[in-house]
């Protein structure tokens, strides 16, 4: 018991109450964002540097984040598979090719419309005031499969911005992706595959 300035008695519970900030939610600004994939030529043209990148244009996300506690941050991202398409200054031809391709025997779009990645807590390496280093430790679906995946970041925040950019590979294979050629064969690709993203997300009321 502990006695006030008034004579009364209060009691004390010992263990000191800690504030905590509850976490913010951002949502994806995909029109300011910048995700793509780059696939490794094998083949004839490969000779000649032509490693397709490919851009995913139409994805949607929410992030959960709150400085007080970093490793419980989730985020869970949606790209329409159909969006994906073929950035290389090539052919009209040669495009659209590479990009039936990709989506009929690749991707099989139709068939597993939505790629997702959902990231349930975070691995911090580094972290700063304003801006961590981490890994994104969650299950990535793609193709019909499901793989557990640790993808490093750096992410960083401006005012109500979140920004979150960086790279991770994987192989096709893990997915039950066949290796197809394209350009009447002169274009193979190579099992591994690399993803490149600098993602901006905007805080909501």
């Amino acid at each position: 018991m502990a006695e006030g300035m008034d004579g009364t008695t209060s009691e004390s519970h010992g263990t000191p109450q800690v504030a905590t900030t509850a976490a913010s939610r951002y949502l994806i600004d995909a029109r300011i964002s910048r995700f793509t994939v780059r696939a490794f030529a094998s083949g004839v043209l490969s000779a000649f540097g032509h490693s397709p990148t490919i851009a995913i244009r139409d994805f949607t996300g929410e992030a959960q984040f709150s400085p007080d506690k970093l490793e419980s941050a989730s985020l869970h991202v949606v790209v329409k598979a159909v969006s994906l398409g073929v950035t290389d200054d090539v052919s009209d031809k040669d495009r659209r090719e590479m990009e039936h391709e990709m989506h009929v025997n690749v991707l099989e779009s139709a068939r597993y419309p939505e790629i997702v990645f959902d990231c349930s807590r975070v691995s911090l390496d580094n972290p700063g005031n304003s801006q961590y280093s981490m890994k994104l430790l969650g299950n990535l679906t793609l193709h019909g499969v499901t793989n557990s995946m640790a993808i490093p970041a750096r992410v960083a925040i401006t005012g109500d911005m979140l920004r979150a950019f960086g790279e991770f590979s994987l192989r096709q294979s893990d997915y039950n992706i066949k290796l197809v050629s394209a350009i009447g064969g002169g274009l193979k690709v190579k099992d591994e595959v690399k993803f490149s993203f600098d993602i901006v997300a905007r805080e909501q009321e």
